[in-house]
């Protein structure tokens, strides 16, 4: 199991930015609209960090990790039958692959295929 992408939400963007970069050396970029306004920073080994703003008054500050999977769409279906809630279904963000969140045992996941 690999994490495509690590995904935080914060009100404290640039703070948690700043924190992240001096601790592990990374260079985080400037907002990146089709990521939500995040702000990605590249992991070694592959994968991405991404800091970004709440998008809606509703959405609470969280640490979503997105588990790169072969087949997304039967991922999804997984989830569903061990019980989870889709809360975003499988969608594509042109030239970086298609991810998809769901909900199961209060926990929010992410999934992403490449």
């Amino acid at each position: 199991m690999k994490v495509q992408y690590l995904e935080i939400v914060t009100p404290s963007v640039d703070e948690t930015c700043d924190a992240l970069a001096q601790a592990h050396g990374v260079v985080f970029s400037k907002p990146i609209p089709e990521f939500g306004n995040a702000r990605t920073a590249d992991l070694k080994g592959g994968g991405r960090i991404g800091v970004r703003a709440p998008m809606r008054d509703t959405e609470e500050p969280v640490v979503r990790p997105y588990v790169l999977v072969n087949d997304i769409e039967a991922a999804v279906k997984a989830a569903e039958t061990a019980g989870a809630t889709v809360a975003i279904p499988p969608m594509e963000i042109p030239g970086h692959g298609r991810f998809s969140i769901y909900i199961l045992g209060g926990i929010e996941h992410g999934l992403w295929q490449l």
